[in-house]
């Protein structure tokens, strides 16, 4: 049987304001589809409020109810219809036979936009929010401020509408720049990237303390506990991972029961996918009282239950990292200045968690504080490939940031709005 695509996603809208849209999909499967559908849904603004998946290996079927993060969010849902059609594959009797030359793709190409202007606060966060609104993806970003209180911005970014290099989208992306930008707005260019994209790929050096605060492999209890990205810390002990598997003769029974939070399904599809688990059925309960709990029917990439014990222990531990400590936030001094670092975990896909420069600048903007730098690099570290996001901020702000109560006031609002407390 072959479907047409556009049957593969259908979006049905919430009939009174404030209910859930309900967004199915019907296709063949493929190794982290629920992953790449997730991470979408995050990249949207949107929060997955209950969903089911199944799957036999061959086709899955997906249900998610999903309510915009913020009350004030536009969602293209046509443009989000297209793009999680992208992420699905081929439906029909031709995707069996291509996988290969579909893995073979090629990705979009690099724009350079470059502009030169006036600073002033909030101005970071109010382009950032221009380029996600144009469902433009940031992929790396090099922000300095001169002297005399102007900036240069380069922001190196992919189009997922695929409508770059045509005229209407550049027209588009110069008129939105333009109004929030205002007159404040000197210069503005947007070419194809060089070589020049190359060269900001890496990151100025880190020391080596700040580098194993950042992306140390395993931490501690007490570690998690200081640092985690949850709201409350004697929730936090009420988060468990359960492995079972007496209830299904060849799947092993995934149970999790965690604080909710922006991105939580993402983070665990995430890990299941750089893992090679395979999930063939899936349930997302509502969230009760602040918690989540997930039941997953999982099997390992070669079709068998995961029963040796450290392979369970790993998985479990693993799981529990990631929901916990998703993100790593510091703040340390960088020779008189100070310096926010978030480090963002790399999928095995080399894409990285979407909207997270757009929250680090919207927390950096409530707080009334100014950015005189900014960039976005990749690292390496222990056999893993890290987005690293660093700010160095103004001391000329509201914050006295030598203060180690305002440091951590910063550090906690950036936390609690990438994870939408």
């Amino acid at each position: 049987m072959v479907l047409p695509s556009d049957d593969a996603v259908l979006i049905q809208k919430g009939k009174r304001p404030g209910e859930p849209c309900v967004i199915t999909i019907n296709c063949p499967d493929k190794t982290g589809l629920g992953c790449d559908i997730c991470r979408t849904i995050l990249d949207f603004g949107l929060y997955i409020t209950k969903g089911d998946v199944s799957t036999d290996g061959i086709w899955c079927y997906i249900v998610l109810w999903v309510v915009p993060h913020s009350a004030s969010l536009i969602v293209r849902w046509s443009n989000l219809k297209d793009r999680l059609l992208s992420v699905c594959p081929s439906c029909s009797l031709s995707f069996y036979f291509n996988q290969q030359s579909a893995a073979c793709s090629t990705s979009s190409p690099v724009y350079l936009l470059k502009f030169f202007c006036l600073d002033r606060k909030g101005l970071l966060h109010d382009v950032t929010q221009v380029l996600c609104e144009l469902e433009l993806t940031i992929q790396r970003v090099k922000v300095t401020t001169t002297p005399d209180g102007r900036v240069l911005d380069l922001f190196f970014i992919t189009d997922n509408m695929d409508l770059l290099p045509t005229k209407k989208r550049q027209d588009e992306i110069n008129e939105q720049l333009h109004a929030v930008l205002g007159e404040s707005c000197i210069s503005c260019e947007l070419q194809l990237a060089g070589p020049e994209f190359d060269s900001h790929q890496g990151l100025s050096s880190l020391s080596p303390a700040i580098a194993e605060e950042l992306f140390r492999c395993e931490l501690s209890d007490q570690k998690i506990c200081s640092q985690a990205l949850s709201p409350d810390l004697t929730k936090l002990k009420q988060t468990s991972v359960v492995i079972d598997n007496s209830l299904s003769p060849a799947h092993t029974l995934l149970q999790i029961h965690c604080v909710d939070q922006k991105g939580l399904f993402y983070d665990i599809m995430r890990t299941l996918k750089d893992c090679n688990i395979q999930i063939a059925y899936g349930r997302f309960s509502p969230n009760t009282k602040g918690f989540r709990d997930l039941d997953l029917f999982i099997q390992q990439k070669d079709g068998k239950k995961i029963v040796d014990p450290e392979k369970q222990s790993a998985l479990c531990s693993r799981l529990k990292v990631e929901m916990l400590h998703p993100l790593r936030v510091i703040i340390a001094d960088r020779g008189p200045d100070m310096e926010l670092l978030v480090a963002n975990p790399v999928e095995l896909s080399r894409k990285g968690r979407p909207r997270v420069f757009y929250d680090v600048t919207l927390a950096l903007k409530m707080l009334g504080i100014c950015v005189f730098s900014a960039e976005i690099g990749r690292h390496s570290s222990s056999d893993r490939e890290w987005e690293v996001y660093r700010f160095r901020l103004d001391e000329n702000c509201e914050y006295q940031l030598l203060n180690m109560v305002a440091r951590n006031q910063i550090v906690d609002r950036v936390r609690r709005t990438l994870m939408g407390w």
